[in-house]
């Protein structure tokens, strides 16, 4: 019985997680209209500038045609424009647009950035610990080879991929 317990345990945080990022997206789709992917890419952008699309997709941890899909949408909503390098014309540049700043400006706190304040106070055997457990729980899950950034967000592939 204490196993079935502890299995239910980790169950329920599971769903806890799932449940407190389907909340915080909700939040920021109502307050701002952008899914936690694209604030993910619209704050890329403001940190780090004119940036190309590979050095996006690896600063956010997302694959390139992921990243591309997500700008091709945040372009048709005038708040990223793309630009050619000067330096490489093969190369091209996406930056913020005044919308997309002001959005970025008007969004809601990251529900990561609470995690990361706490996490940091840990201990690092207990960080350690975390990301052991955490990584075992995906592979658990068949869920290693997914694609995912270090946002939380909620949703089935095929609202991420009409949202996105």
């Amino acid at each position: 019985m204490q196993h079935n317990s502890q299995e239910q345990q980790v169950l329920i945080s599971i769903r806890q997680i799932i449940r407190a990022t389907d909340i915080y997206s909700r939040k920021l789709s109502k307050e701002v209209g952008l899914t936690a992917p694209q604030l993910l890419i619209l704050q890329a952008i403001k940190e780090l500038g004119a940036v190309s699309i590979s050095k996006l997709s690896e600063n956010v941890s997302l694959s390139q045609a992921t990243v591309t899909n997500i700008i091709d949408r945040l372009e048709s909503r005038s708040l990223v424009d793309r630009h050619r390098s000067t330096q490489d014309k093969r190369v091209v540049h996406a930056t913020l647009t005044d919308a997309g700043l002001y959005k970025v400006s008007e969004a809601p706190t990251p529900i990561q950035n609470t995690f990361s304040k706490r996490y940091a106070e840990l201990a690092d055997w207990e960080r350690a610990m975390i990301v052991a457990a955490l990584q075992r729980v995906a592979a658990m899950m068949n869920a290693e080879e997914i694609d995912a950034s270090p946002v939380l967000h909620v949703g089935t592939a095929i609202d991420q991929a009409a949202t996105n």
